[in-house]
């Protein structure tokens, strides 16, 4: 990857990006530091996991994925990007991708695949779908999250109510959402903590 790229997002993207007034209005003013460990004097930094075989660079700057899938139970994925002082980090990229509710990767486009900035406060949030099974695996998010100046981290996230979690190798109790919801729309709750 050359230095002027995040993942094949090239830096004058990012800036354009970070000052575009993304509406993130439904998060609260504050990071709930409940969903985000050890926070206190210093944060323990999300914890990293592989990208997996289906990631593809060059992802549009998207926060709906609504329109990629068929119709069904909207999942809003929202949180904080802080650094290891509990403090927002504003501008991070923040890249979403994940399987759609047959389990299936678009690996030929960029259906449920997008990427966006944090604001001001640190807020990010995706509408989006819930994947489906796939196999041997929980179901779960993929997503890369770099602050302006930071190092890149790749991990994924996990539903605590899914009964796959417990045949997935990947799987990390650290990296469940906080689901809340229902009746067709439930939120997803993660606060990234990143080393800056």
């Amino acid at each position: 990857m050359r230095d002027d790229q995040v993942w094949g997002i090239h830096r004058r993207h990012l800036l354009a990006g970070a000052g575009a007034g993304l509406t993130l209005a439904a998060l609260p003013l504050r990071a709930d530091t409940a969903l985000t460990p050890a926070c206190g004097d210093r944060a323990a930094v999300t914890a990293s996991q592989g990208e997996g075989p289906y990631f593809t660079p060059d992802s549009p700057l998207k926060g709906d994925f609504t329109g990629d899938t068929a119709p069904g139970e909207v999942l809003v994925l929202q949180g904080f990007v802080l650094d290891a002082s509990c403090r927002p980090v504003a501008g991070a990229v923040v890249g979403l991708w994940h399987a759609d509710r047959r389990g299936r990767y678009d690996n030929s486009g960029f259906s449920l695949r997008g990427h966006q900035y944090t604001d001001e406060a640190g807020r990010y949030r995706f509408e989006t779908c819930t994947p489906g099974d796939y196999p041997g695996r929980a179901r779960h998010y993929h997503v890369k999250v770099r602050a302006p100046k930071g190092p890149l981290l790749t991990t994924q996230l996990y539903f605590p109510d899914d009964p796959g979690r417990l045949r997935d190798f990947g799987y990390k109790p650290a990296l469940e959402l906080a689901l809340d919801g229902g009746n067709g729309r439930r939120t997803g709750r993660f606060d990234f903590v990143v080393r800056g």
